[in-house]
């Protein structure tokens, strides 16, 4: 698969969202001068009730529904990308300066995926360490998360069947999927992303939560039902 990509490979960046008005456009808004070097962008709604859908129209290629949950709504997104290069998202997330350069380098050096290290914004001084730690095991384990902005050449996603359609965990069974192919680039340059999720039910809280639903998606639980402990059950068709 290496050696395949363009010297500068088109590139489509891929948003799943759900109520995100608040903040949806400054998340568009910072992508424009990508949109103006010729990225594609697409927004997946999960059914929002909101104005997301409104205020994203106009700062995107696309805007579509898809069912709720990042694996479906990533899925369909992915499926009518342009793009040589898949990069995904979240609407919390900021990509550093440069960033379709260092992809197309890291994949031209011989990767077929990979992701960015992660900043993560907020009030409590225990984010840096969590975001280290979410580096050093991506780096350990070759397990990305969507928090760091995952990317792959559209052969090599569609090679492993892409994003699994599943309530939770859709970026752990990518990241399996894709290991099957290369290790990931491991790209030093950080995303910024939100501390929300973190500091609304406490960090340490958080993390805990999220290693035991791991454990037990490792061992083989249902992700819907591992969803709906998370809180985030999808809404029914």
């Amino acid at each position: 698969m290496p050696g395949t990509l363009s010297a500068m490979p088109s590139i489509t960046i891929v948003m799943p969202v759900l109520d995100e008005a608040v903040r949806i456009v400054s998340a568009l808004k910072a992508l424009q001068t990508l949109r103006a070097d010729g990225a594609e962008v697409i927004v997946v709604d999960g059914g929002s009730c909101d104005d997301t859908v409104a205020f994203a129209t106009p700062l995107a290629d696309k805007v579509i529904a898809a069912r709720r949950g990042r694996g479906s709504q990533l899925k369909a997104g992915a499926a009518l990308a342009h793009g040589e290069v898949l990069l995904f998202l979240h609407a919390d997330t900021r990509l550093p300066e440069g960033a379709p350069t260092l992809v197309g380098g890291a994949l031209r050096a011989g990767c077929v995926w990979g992701r960015f290290d992660v900043r993560i914004e907020g009030a409590s001084i225990w984010l840096p360490v969590v975001a280290a730690l979410m580096n050093r095991r991506s780096r350990l384990t070759g397990i990305a998360t969507g928090d760091q902005a995952m990317f792959a050449t559209r052969r090599a996603y569609e090679t492993v069947g892409g994003f699994p359609d599943i309530a939770l965990m859709e970026d752990i069974e990518l990241s399996k999927r894709l290991l099957k192919l290369s290790s990931p680039a491991c790209l030093a340059a950080r995303v910024t992303t939100s501390g929300r999720r973190w500091e609304r039910h406490g960090v340490w809280r958080t993390i805990l939560r999220m290693w035991w639903l791991r454990l037990r998606y490792f061992l083989g639980a249902d992700p819907a039902q591992l969803a709906s402990e998370y809180g985030d059950v999808p809404r029914r068709p």
